[in-house]
């Protein structure tokens, strides 16, 4: 039966193909599907979750009080929720080059016991912006966009260390820069939408951030630094809306 059918199929072609030169009438097959264009810019939200490392070192002895250097490793973990805006120009290769910024905001944090022979602390940190400006470097397979992508990046982060007995409550807040890494694949939805699953790697190195004891007990009140390292990781979902595409490129 099926051998049946194709065999009508091809003869009914070859017929209407017949026919259309006898009449003097190019025969003309279906126009093929134009090829999707990356090309554009575009505007979107994310959500993902976070996780990283802050490593504290108090090598002058302050939360010791002068009774030696102190440290603790602290896991931190969260979300985050955001926007980016982006632009990408696809080259005649099947090469897309584009930038974008993002930024969020959430919650990313932690806390651990800072061991000290004065009175244990608790060490608690939270970042709760993280922002960025890259570049990023795809190939397309029409509507997938596998990238890679790099540039440098911004955290805000608030951290607080007491001790279990209540004599010292010392905090501090900072804004940091640093770097960042990532890769992620995208895919068009349609000619204006399009998803992306995307990892990126934050590293922030180590810098001295200062403390003040809000009891007025550590140095007198005044504020003493404490290194502080750290990176995070992140893992998120985004949807874009693209909102134009340059003259002479349609998607």
């Amino acid at each position: 039966m099926k051998a049946t059918l194709l065999a009508v199929t091809a003869i009914s072609l070859l017929s209407a193909s017949a026919f259309a030169a006898d009449l003097g009438v190019p025969f003309k097959a279906p126009p093929a599907a134009a090829p999707f264009a990356w090309t554009g810019c575009y505007a979107g939200a994310n959500a993902g979750g976070g996780w990283g490392q802050k490593d504290l070192s108090d090598s002058a002895g302050f939360l010791a009080g002068a009774g030696g250097p102190s440290s603790a490793s602290l896991g931190i973990d969260g979300y985050l929720l955001g926007g980016q805006l982006g632009c990408d120009y696809q080259l005649a290769s099947g090469w897309v080059l584009g930038v974008e910024g993002y930024a969020a905001g959430g919650n990313i944090g932690g806390s651990a016991v800072v061991p000290v022979p004065r009175d244990n602390a608790t060490f608690s940190a939270t970042t709760n912006l993280l922002t960025s400006g890259t570049a990023r470097i795809g190939y397309a397979f029409d509507r997938w966009l596998p990238y890679v992508k790099g540039g440098v990046a911004w955290a805000s982060d608030n951290y607080t260390v007491g001790d279990v007995g209540g004599v010292y409550n010392a905090t501090a807040s900072e804004d940091r820069f640093g770097w960042t890494v990532g890769a992620g694949i995208e895919w068009a939805l349609s000619t204006d939408w399009s998803v992306k699953l995307e990892y990126d790697y934050y590293g922030f190195g180590t810098r001295g951030v200062p403390f003040v004891d809000n009891n007025g007990v550590i140095n007198g009140g005044a504020p003493f630094p404490v290194d502080i390292n750290q990176n995070i990781q992140v893992v998120k979902l985004g949807l874009n809306f693209h909102v134009w595409a340059w003259p002479g490129v349609a998607p």
